[in-house]
């Protein structure tokens, strides 16, 4: 009979966020609550899908000095999940180790199972008529180096098997702290059919199926890193003739951390400006979350000069933050990067007698073929380095976005 089970990691349950501040009250409430009210979502659609059971692999909180709230909010959950008679599997990862943590629960619901540290344990269970097995292993010490993924059985007879572990699978790439550190192959050589991982805030498919590994990403976003941005929350997978689907990423997080790039070139009033800004910032846009906001400001136009003075800047970011705090869902404009210039008049510059001047003329005077040969003289590594931010089109195309650049650059028309 199919079924299907809930993964999530890294609830970070009651912790602040890092880079947001000078908010209002309501929103420093909302930003307050939003890891617990992320987690109560997380329970809300597991008892909504009658899940077979639930993994969460690792950092359920966020240290070893763990609150009371976030201790009691958990307990809340799993037991109320119990109560349905949803099973929930958790480890400990590298922020909240078994043996550097202290509990206020005195003791869990029966269908609630934590991976002891110090060896690999295996629950088996039955959901409808389907045999599960679900491996883990917990951290006993925060600085956990060892490569714990060597330690899990290989899978023996029948039924689903689920590793669930907090680890860093692929080394540095991941961008995260080395605990735990191993490879996909010492993954698949268990011959489990699906991988619970942790660790890595951003969701991350590394194989899709044969066995799935998966990190789910962290369940609700904590700072403006690129990691923490976008949708969060867990992932759901079904689960048929002892084969796993697609996982499918349901999205619980409370406030959405989001990058914007708009460019001024279209805008010759502020007012457009601001608008399209809040139109970009709609928290209808975003699955209906609250959301902190960096914004980035490019481009060449008529605003660049209104808005030189950091006095003009500072004014146009709390305009922003007083409609967007007002509005519900909120949406608090964390910064505005201005990375704007004028536009340079190439009619001006042949009026004058200095190097931008001469560069101009340099450039006019090169033929077709000096000017679609500019990346024979760039080092290979330089390229895929330019790669993503070199304007789509034609040589030409590039050409002329590099010979304003320049212009810009030495005429004294940047900022």
């Amino acid at each position: 009979m199919p079924f299907t089970f809930l993964h999530a990691a890294d609830l970070h349950l009651d912790t602040p966020f890092a880079d947001v501040s000078g908010f209002p009250e309501h929103v420093g409430d909302a930003l307050r609550e939003a890891s617990l009210q992320a987690w109560t979502a997380l329970v809300d659609e597991a008892s909504r899908r009658r899940v077979g059971f639930v993994v969460l692999a690792g950092d359920i909180y966020d240290g070893a000095v763990r609150g009371l709230r976030a201790q009691r909010a958990f307990l809340e959950g799993v037991s109320r999940l119990a109560d349905e008679g949803i099973r929930t599997l958790l480890v400990h990862g590298n922020h909240d180790p078994v043996a550097e943590g202290w509990t206020a629960v005195r003791a869990f619901p029966d269908l609630v199972t934590t991976f002891p540290a110090h060896g690999v344990a295996t629950e088996a269970f039955e959901v409808g008529d389907e045999q599960v097995f679900v491996h883990g292993t917990s951290y006993a010490v925060a600085a956990t180096s060892e490569n714990l993924a060597q330690r899990y059985p290989v899978a023996s007879g029948g039924g689903f098997h689920v590793g669930l572990l907090h680890a860093n699978v692929g080394g540095a790439s991941t961008g995260h702290a080395d605990y735990s550190p191993c490879t996909l192959d010492d993954l698949r050589r268990t011959g489990y059919q699906y991988w619970a991982l942790g660790h890595v805030h951003g969701r991350r498919v590394l194989c899709d199926g044969e066995p799935w590994v998966v990190y789910p990403g962290n369940l609700q976003g904590r700072s403006t890193k690129p990691t923490e941005q976008g949708a969060k929350g867990a992932v759901v997978v079904a689960v048929d003739n002892g084969v796993a689907t697609e996982p499918e990423l349901v999205a619980l997080d409370r406030v959405r951390f989001v990058d914007l790039d708009l460019s001024i070139a279209p805008y010759s009033e502020l007012g457009s400006l601001l608008d399209q800004l809040e139109a970009l910032a709609d928290p209808h846009a975003h699955q209906g979350r609250s959301l902190v906001v960096r914004a980035n400001l490019t481009g060449a136009g008529p605003l660049h000069e209104q808005l030189l003075a950091p006095a003009r800047r500072a004014e146009v970011l709390d305009e922003l933050r007083r409609r967007g705090s007002e509005r519900h869902p909120f949406v608090w404009w964390q910064s505005v990067a201005w990375r704007t210039r004028a536009t340079v008049e190439v009619v001006d510059l042949h009026q004058r007698d200095d190097f931008a001047a001469d560069l101009l003329r340099t450039c006019e005077a090169a033929d077709a073929r000096a000017r679609g040969s500019w990346n024979e003289a760039l080092p290979a590594d330089l390229l895929r380095e330019l790669g993503d931010l070199l304007p789509d089109g034609s040589d030409d195309t590039i050409w002329a976005a590099a010979q304003a650049a320049a212009f810009e650059a030495i005429s004294g028309a940047g900022t």
